[in-house]
């Protein structure tokens, strides 16, 4: 029997999230997080596509055949289902953030690898990490 080669995953490619206000998810991805907002394909059901470096996020606005929006299992922490975007300060953009009345899952911290990660709800209440590496020394 002939091996079968490993598959070889490249990088993440895109993460696909379900919301209910299409211009309350852009002014959150766009406006506060600072992502671009890209071409998108004309699929038969409305969304968004934002860049951020390599990743792209697709919104897609809540229909018959999507799925609900938003985020379904009651409090929320950091040690749930999240999506993280490295930044160069996470300090300075909880800071940031903070000024947007961005609704915060938990404050800036340290990991034990010296990386500072703070989490954030978007406006259906998916959770998003900014991670920032360490301070060099």
């Amino acid at each position: 029997m002939t091996a079968i080669a490993p598959l070889a995953v490249e990088a993440l490619d895109h993460v696909t999230i379900v919301v209910k206000d299409l211009e309350a998810s852009r002014r959150f991805y766009v406006d506060a997080l600072g992502m671009q907002e890209v071409e998108r394909p004309g699929f038969s059901f409305a969304g968004k596509w934002f860049q951020a470096g390599p990743t792209q996020i697709h919104l897609i606005l809540e229909h018959g055949e999507s799925g609900p929006a938003g985020w379904h299992d009651g409090e929320k922490n950091s040690r749930q289902h999240h999506f993280a975007f490295r930044v160069d300060d996470a300090h300075a953009a909880a800071r940031r953030l903070e000024e947007l009345g961005v609704t915060f899952v938990a404050k800036p911290k340290e990991r034990p690898d010296g990386f500072v990660q703070v989490f954030v709800s978007d406006p259906d209440g998916h959770i998003v990490e900014l991670c920032s590496p360490p301070a060099p020394r």
